[in-house]
């Protein structure tokens, strides 16, 4: 045991890490879809997708978590059919928490992913179309590499803000120990408890440290990455 902290503290803070990790590894995939179709798609409906898209932005978290509620819980449309289906549970689970966390840090990713793309030179991928360059040909060897300094920094960016998010995961996920009590809802728990300050501080002090780390290391691979594609 890390001096200092208990084995519940300790457990907070790995579920803090592994929630992050999923909600990124779910939605960096259609984040990159979404932020292309947005970026270079013209199509009926697009004015609405990017307002969808962005909507966890100005929406109050608890809203959102009502919301997912609403659509993945068991009686929701989707959450019922998963479950009555699949036997899968996504209310009150690990997984729920993640999900919330994906969908409060989605515009995040998709904002730096499109801006990444919105900065590469149409030029070029029009040269390699005369060329006779394919459509997956261009996407790997132009797009995807001069794109990558906004997927790392979206991804590493949208690790960070999971890590410290909070309302919509107690309103979806509950605030569980070993489940879905995150770090943000440890402190919360904490803040409830008499005498509970010195454990609220000192994971608040990791939280801090998490979030700040988080950004540092964005900061650095947004540079190198750009450096090395000379941009």
């Amino acid at each position: 045991m890390i001096v200092g902290f208990s084995p519940d503290e300790l457990q907070a803070i790995r579920l803090s890490l592994a929630v992050a990790a999923r909600a990124v590894g779910f939605g960096l995939p259609l984040a990159c879809l979404v932020a292309a179709a947005l970026a270079r798609g013209r199509f009926v409906g697009r004015g609405v997708l990017d307002i969808v898209v962005h909507l966890p932005l100005v929406l109050p978290p608890v809203v959102v978590g009502w919301l997912l509620l609403l659509t993945f819980g068991l009686r929701g449309q989707i959450g019922g059919l998963l479950h009555d289906w699949f036997g899968i549970r996504l209310v009150f689970t690990t997984e729920g928490a993640a999900l919330a966390c994906a969908v409060m840090s989605f515009p995040l990713m998709v904002r730096t992913i499109r801006l990444s793309l919105d900065a590469i030179d149409p030029g070029l991928i029009e040269a390699a179309r005369t060329l006779g360059a394919g459509r997956l040909d261009r996407l790997f060897s132009i797009v995807l590499p001069l794109a990558l300094p906004g997927i790392v920094v979206g991804a590493v960016v949208a690790f960070a803000a999971s890590l410290g998010e909070f309302g919509a995961v107690i309103t979806f996920a509950a605030n569980i120990p070993g489940q879905t009590q995150t770090l943000p809802l440890a402190i919360y728990t904490a803040l409830q408890q008499p005498e509970g300050e010195a454990v609220a501080a000192r994971l608040s002090l990791v939280s801090v440290s998490l979030a700040v780390t988080g950004l540092l290391i964005s900061e650095f691979l947004g540079r190198r990455l750009r450096a090395r594609l000379g941009r």
